[in-house]
């Protein structure tokens, strides 16, 4: 299962995530023109390969292993989907 970034990242967007991300697949990252647009980070599910590598790189402690996220931020498994399949 893919890795899901939480609310916690609305108050951050640190960006260390991307960077530890070997895939690219954490946008939008701080270079990118919609990083200022939306309110948080997003992993994509498609391109994600469940390394976990961008979990311990997170300093707001924002990003589970899909089966991992916590009932109170389920919805953010469809949030992150979403922004890539809209």
């Amino acid at each position: 299962m893919p890795y899901v970034i939480t609310s916690p990242c609305q108050s951050s967007r640190d960006g260390a995530c991307v960077d530890a991300c070997p895939v690219d697949a954490i946008h939008p990252s701080e270079d990118e023109p919609q990083f200022g647009v939306h309110p948080q980070l997003y992993i994509d599910p498609l391109s994600c390969i469940e390394c976990g590598a961008c979990a311990p790189a997170c300093p707001v402690e924002a990003i589970y292993a899909h089966e991992e996220v916590p009932d109170e931020q389920r919805e953010y498994i469809e949030i992150n989907a979403a922004h890539y399949h809209n």
